[in-house]
């Protein structure tokens, strides 16, 4: 090594001392560790902000009501032709007793729409000339859009479109996610003030590891946290309970 290298290498050296001796950058790690976490907070409280229980009794009330949308298109034949949507079909929804509900007839887009159907089980009944009638089970509004192929033929095709719902689970997997969201976030923060006061180390160290999930603005907010921690593991001597041995 010559002496312009080690020199270099000399003042490279001084430079982190200096910064590791100065409480200014524990300062500023510290700030950067609670910015940082602070975003992966607001994070949660904008997740938790929706209400899952509008959600769940929107979707959920069964003494509601919900429009029915769809789209009828032709089948395939030997995939050259087909595949279009079609005009003037009559769509019908029937109660469980086959009792007319509401009609609708498709545009030009093959489109049809029936609203305010109380959202109990239904029959969705599409019949049209030379081809198959489609009889679908539902409940109107647990789909946003049902697509009806009509196939050429006679005869009844029946389909029971009523399945379990599992929108309560996301809902809750979704509301847990932004509680631990907020929590680490939190837990950041806290991590932040740790090392501003310069007393507690290892404290500092896994608090502000677990604001590391907090997602604050996807990677900005994990990229400022790490930037702290490594200014904190600089400055590491300015904390009162550190010992080199253990630590």
């Amino acid at each position: 090594m010559d002496n312009d290298d080690f020199s270099r290498h000399s003042r490279t050296e001084l430079w982190l001392y200096d910064l590791s001796l100065d409480p200014a950058t524990r300062i500023a790690g510290a700030l950067l560790i609670i910015i940082g976490s602070a975003l992966g907070a607001m994070l949660g409280i904008l997740l938790i902000s929706a209400d899952p229980s509008d959600i769940l009794g929107t979707i959920d009330d069964s003494s509601g009501t919900s429009d029915v949308d769809g789209l009828v298109i032709s089948a395939l034949l030997d995939n050259s032709s087909g595949g279009d949507p079609v005009e003037g079909v009559v769509v019908q929804i029937l109660d469980m007793n086959r009792l007319e509900i509401s009609r609708d007839t498709t545009d030009s887009g093959g489109r049809f729409s029936l609203d305010e159907i109380a959202r109990h089980s239904s029959i969705l009944r599409i019949e049209h000339p030379d081809n198959v009638t489609v009889e679908i089970l539902l409940i109107p509004g647990d789909y946003a859009q049902i697509s009806i192929t009509l196939t050429p033929g006679s005869g009844l095709y029946e389909e029971d479109m009523r399945g379990e719902s599992h929108l309560g689970e996301s809902v809750f997997i979704g509301t847990f996610i932004a509680v631990i969201t907020l929590l680490v976030g939190l837990a950041g923060i806290s991590g932040g003030f740790a090392a501003y006061s310069g007393d507690h180390y290892r404290r500092t160290w896994w608090l502000t590891f677990f604001g590391l999930f907090s997602r604050g603005m996807i990677f900005i907010g994990p990229l400022l946290i790490l930037i702290g921690l490594g200014m904190i593991y600089l400055c590491r001597d300015q904390f009162t309970d550190y010992n080199p041995v253990a630590d």
